[in-house]
């Protein structure tokens, strides 16, 4: 394997562990005033994810970082050509971190309910965006033999992209009820156990319509030129399993069934990718690979020791910091943060 190949999947796990950490996150912040009927129940739902949120998002800006530094020229591609839509994702990201951390300053219901709709819109943009974006990278955008991007923001709408950013919609705010299911009690655990057995369905009959979307819009095993395999099966497996342990009220492994759902489903997109990491729409030749798009060998080599020393460190205080907070939250038992 050569030392782009190992980045990929370097890159890969990263945006893995983003979407199964911060795809709860962005759940529970949507399903925020929904869930929490008053003051003391939503400020209990932002608990759950109060000591987290933050941390988990540093895997986004690590997946961001690791490929300007080992794709430049897949960084440049996709930054220039997502652009508009990376502003709006990151201006949709600071109103969420603003309202986490100023909805406490006043007591006032009227203030904190503009901050909790601020941290819903926070989480549900991001949220659909993501997935649009990664229906962009599969079903190609318009790139020059210069891999410059030359089309515009509506160019990365189209029925397949928004089908994703549906699809990816819905994972997280199932993730995000199967975690509150988990981490809370009382009133809100009861209707987050609701809520997330009235969404199984959806999510399920969401995912099929993306996988018919695959093979009729796009014709992806055609047109990128791989073969299915056995991990888009363990994926429909594992969401169906998802539904058996939510009838179950077995949240414990509903939780690490979804993680495994969300798992599949990044691992399959990023086979399917490979080894191209960009597909231009307008000619094939043009799309960016693993190997066109990477930094020099030096370059790599020096990424992967830190990599080595750093990711451990971080796994195991990511780790650690779950174990300290792993009480579950109620109303009664809430802290301000």
């Amino acid at each position: 394997m050569e030392l782009y190949d190992l980045w990929f999947v370097l890159i890969s796990i990263l945006f893995i562990g983003f979407f199964f950490l911060e795809g709860f996150d962005y759940g529970v912040g949507i399903l925020l005033p929904f869930l929490g009927k008053n003051d003391r129940e939503r400020r209990a739902v932002i608990n759950t994810i109060g000591p987290h949120w933050d941390g988990n998002e540093v895997w986004m800006i690590t997946a961001g970082g690791a490929i300007f530094a080992a794709f430049p020229e897949w960084y440049a591609t996709l930054f220039s050509g997502f652009y508009l839509a990376l502003v709006l994702m990151l201006f949709a990201l600071i109103v969420r971190g603003v309202s986490f951390e100023f909805r406490s300053k006043e007591d006032d219901p009227r203030w904190r309910a503009v901050f909790d709709w601020g941290i819903f819109f926070g989480s549900a943009i991001p949220a659909l965006l993501w997935g649009v974006a990664f229906g962009n990278l599969i079903d190609g955008t318009p790139i020059n033999a210069a891999f410059d991007f030359t089309g515009n923001f509506f160019d990365l709408l189209s029925p397949y992209t928004l089908i994703c950013g549906v699809a990816g919609f819905a994972v997280f705010v199932l993730h995000g009820a199967i975690f509150l299911a988990l981490k809370s009690d009382g009133v809100i655990r009861e209707r987050a156990e609701a809520l997330a057995w009235r969404a199984w369905p959806v999510v399920t009959v969401i995912a099929v319509v993306l996988a018919i979307a695959n093979y009729a819009y796009i014709d992806i095993f055609d047109t990128i030129g791989v073969n299915p395999g056995i991990m888009p099966v363990a994926s429909a497996a594992a969401i169906l399993a998802v539904g058996y342990f939510i009838r179950e009220k077995q949240f414990g492994w509903a939780f690490v069934l979804m993680g495994l759902t969300i798992l599949l489903s990044v691992a399959t997109f990023f086979w399917f990718l490979h080894p191209n990491v960009m597909v231009s729409s307008t000619d094939a030749a043009n799309s960016l690979t693993v190997e066109t798009a990477s930094a020099s060998k030096s370059t790599l080599e020096l990424m992967t020791v830190v990599a080595l020393v750093f990711v451990p460190v971080v796994l195991l205080y990511q780790g650690w910091s779950y174990w300290v907070f792993r009480k579950r939250i109620t109303p009664d038992s809430h802290l301000e943060y």
